[in-house]
């Protein structure tokens, strides 16, 4: 059933959270957020849908529900380009920091979809009430990302949409929509693995350039992203060990299938291992290794 047939996504004067006082369900606030191009409404959507399957308001799923759309709602700005046109500059003057910002706030808009997107897509899937629970998680907390971001940015005089974006992390949903176990490979696994490798070492740039800030925020988002990882690992685990499948070998099998190109060192070892996720998943994958 399309939105149409549903009605506007937040009628003239309601709130986010009042459109959510309609009967709805998990599957179906998941996609409504995910179809939302106000970016306040979509954030809002994301964690009031959270609140309320954490605490057992909604139920998963049924037949009325919203479908997830193929594509997210986003507004008119900022322009999409591709990655090599995205703006990029010295983390030591002012504007280079609010370009880096800008790229994070996008990263963490399409984080929030991409986590509603695996409830949406894959509500009717044979996994226990927890696979949810830590997805709506994840969802809220991206959700906390992306509002904290934009706020930096416009305490620096700027925000979201004042610059181009790329559009590729989108990509990895749909080329992953017809398998669980490859959306839990790329996503989590793959790019939020790879906030753990860079996040670090672009906090330290912010503090050296006096921007406390924006570092805070970064911290913020580090240990979230940790969590995050974590989820994934978890739940890929679990689908592997369901079907008898080794997990390193299956994750690479996937990878190669359903990732372009190789995976870019250096990688935060450490913080993957804690998270669940082993140098033996992605060491043979590096672009140093991919034949």
């Amino acid at each position: 059933m399309s939105e149409g047939d549903r009605g506007p996504l937040q009628p003239e004067g309601e709130t986010a959270i009042e459109v959510l006082d309609r009967p709805g369900t998990l599957r179906d606030g998941a996609a409504r957020a995910i179809l939302a191009a106000d970016l306040d409404v979509k954030t809002a959507l994301a964690q009031e849908t959270a609140r309320r399957w954490h605490a057992r308001r909604i139920s998963l799923r049924s037949p009325l529900d919203t479908r997830p759309p193929d594509r997210p709602g986003r507004p008119e700005r900022p322009e999409l380009v591709p990655p090599t046109k995205v703006t990029r500059r010295s983390l030591h003057s002012p504007r280079g920091r609010v370009a880096l910002l800008h790229a994070i706030a996008h990263i963490e808009l399409n984080a929030i979809d991409l986590a509603l997107d695996i409830v949406a897509r894959f509500a009717a899937a044979p996994m226990p009430q927890s696979f949810f629970d830590g997805w709506m998680q994840v969802a809220f907390e991206e959700a906390k990302h992306f509002n904290l971001v934009r706020e930096r940015l416009r305490t620096l005089g700027a925000d979201y949409g004042d610059m181009p974006a790329h559009d590729g992390l989108w990509q990895a949903a749909h080329d992953t929509r017809n398998d669980l176990a490859a959306r839990l490979a790329v996503v989590p696994l793959i790019l939020e693995a790879r906030g753990l490798d860079v996040t670090p070492s672009l906090r330290a740039k912010m503090r050296e350039a006096g921007d406390e800030e924006s570092a805070a925020v970064l911290d913020i988002i580090y240990e979230d992203e940790k969590k995050h990882v974590a989820i994934g690992a978890k739940w890929f685990r679990f689908l592997c060990a369901r079907e008898g499948k080794d997990a390193a070998a299956t994750f690479e099998k996937l990878v190669r299938a359903n990732f372009r190109g190789g995976l870019k060192p250096p990688f935060n070892d450490l913080a993957r291992a804690a998270a669940g996720l082993t140098p033996t998943f992605y060491r043979a994958l590096s672009s140093q290794n991919m034949s």
